[in-house]
C-alpha cells in the first residue's frame, strides 16, 4: 500500500507540473509565439542580407579590383589607388565594398601603393586593417608594417613588428628571413642585444636556410658592438 501510494503522489506531483507548464504556456502563448516569430524574423534577414545584399557585393567588387590590380602590377600606383576615371582605384573599392574579400584585400594592396610611394603613415593604417586567414600573406602584412617604420627611422618598431611576423606560424621559409630582417633593425635602433639573440636563433633553429648560412658574421659583428 506505502509503494502504491508513493506511486500516485509522485503521479499526481507530475501531473501538478505538467498542468502548470500547460497553464504558463497558455498565459504566456502570445509572448512565446512573437519570441519565435522575432527569432525567425533575424534568421531570414540574416540569409536575405548574405543572398541579396552581402553575395552580390561581393561578385562585384570581385570585378571592380582587376582593373586596379592590373595597374599595380604595372607599377602605375597612383592609378591603381584612385582609379583611371572608369574604374574605381583601391581606395574607392574600400569605402564601397570593405567588409566584402576583395575589399579587403583592397586595403593590403591600398597599404602596399602607401608603402611604395614612400607615405608610410598611409601605409601603416592600411596595411593593419588588413586581416587574412592565410597566415603567410598575413605575416607578410606585418612586415610590410615593418618596412615602413624602417622608412619612417622608427627602427624599434619595425624590429617589433618583423619579430611578430616572424613569431607566428614558424616556418623554414618566411621565419629566417623576418627574423634577419628584425635583427638588423635592432642594429638600427642600437639593440645589439636584441639583435644578438635574433640572430643566435637563426644559426640554432635555421642553420640550412639562406640568412643562416651567413649569419656567423653578423653574430661576430653585433658581439664587437655589445663591447665597444
Amino acid at each position: 500500500m506505502a509503494k502504491k501510494k508513493i506511486q500516485e503522489d509522485k503521479f499526481e506531483q507530475l501531473e501538478d507540473a505538467l498542468t502548470r507548464s500547460e497553464q504558463f504556456i497558455q498565459k504566456n502563448q502570445k509572448i512565446l509565439i512573437n519570441s519565435l516569430v522575432a527569432v525567425l524574423v533575424v534568421v531570414l534577414a540574416f540569409f536575405a542580407y548574405n543572398k541579396y545584399v552581402s553575395e552580390p557585393n561581393a561578385r562585384e567588387a570581385e570585378t571592380q579590383i582587376f582593373t586596379a590590380q592590373y595597374y599595380f602590377e604595372k607599377d602605375s600606383l597612383s592609378l591603381a589607388l584612385n582609379g583611371d576615371g572608369n574604374a574605381p582605384g583601391f581606395l574607392e573599392i574600400i569605402d564601397n565594398y570593405g567588409s566584402t574579400p576583395a575589399g579587403n584585400l583592397a586595403k593590403y594592396y591600398a597599404g602596399l601603393c602607401y608603402l611604395y610611394m614612400g607615405e608610410c603613415d598611409e601605409a601603416i593604417g592600411y596595411l593593419e586593417t588588413f586581416s587574412s586567414d592565410d597566415y603567410f600573406v598575413n605575416n607578410m602584412a606585418k612586415a610590410n608594417v615593418g618596412d615602413a617604420y624602417m622608412q619612417k627611422g622608427d627602427y624599434a618598431s619595425a624590429a617589433d613588428k618583423y619579430k611578430d611576423a616572424a613569431s607566428s606560424k614558424k616556418n623554414d621559409f618566411s621565419t629566417p628571413i623576418f627574423l634577419m630582417k628584425s635583427g638588423l633593425a635592432y642594429e638600427k635602433a642600437g639593440n645589439f642585444q636584441s639583435a644578438l639573440k635574433t640572430y643566435e636563433e637563426i644559426k640554432s633553429n635555421y642553420p640550412n636556410s639562406q640568412e643562416g648560412r651567413d649569419i656567423d658574421k653578423y653574430i661576430v659583428r653585433a658581439q664587437l658592438s655589445l663591447n665597444k
